[in-house]
């Protein structure tokens, strides 16, 4: 009887962390200082105080992810038929050369910024990145309305893109 409570509890723990949805981010995430290509240092707040107004389709990857390499063809799809979309990239490459040589060899449209403090930083932390590629959007209003989707072809990614 005690390995099922323990077993029914670890279950529900892992699924409740999975399905957790954030509608706001939080101050320490927004403070989180990212890289952009030119490289100067930039908060994430001043990154969507850029794009206020629009939805944005924010998308965390890697050039060395292999998911996210898969994914990018969707992330390309969806930036054609949704062009009034602004498209933020947020990478969590090993090094800056690395971050940008993929944006130019992989002809990655949108706002690149490199995720200095990785994935135990405040926005990693925040975002709960325990993978990648991860994709979010944030209403006109900015509202998260997806916190946390791993696939192009999430019907709440799509239905929030419509």
């Amino acid at each position: 009887m005690k390995y099922i409570i323990v077993i029914t509890l670890f279950i529900t723990t892992i699924l409740s962390c999975q399905n957790r949805v954030e509608t706001r981010f939080s101050e320490k995430a927004l403070k989180d200082e990212l890289i952009n290509l030119q490289d100067e240092s930039v908060s994430f707040k001043s990154i969507l105080e850029q794009h206020k107004g629009n939805t944005i389709f924010i998308d965390v990857w890697a050039s060395w992810c292999k998911d996210c390499l898969k994914g990018l063809p969707g992330v390309k799809t969806l930036q054609q038929t949704h062009p009034e979309v602004d498209f933020i990239y947020l990478s969590l490459d090993k090094s800056k050369p690395a971050w940008k040589k993929s944006i130019d060899r992989l002809e990655i449209q949108g706002d690149h910024f490199y995720m200095q403090s990785g994935w135990k930083g405040a926005l990693g932390n925040f975002l709960g990145l325990d993978w990648i590629p991860r994709y979010l959007i944030i209403d006109e209003n900015g509202v998260i309305k997806v916190f946390n989707a791993i696939e192009t072809t999430d019907k709440k990614l799509l239905n929030n893109l419509k």
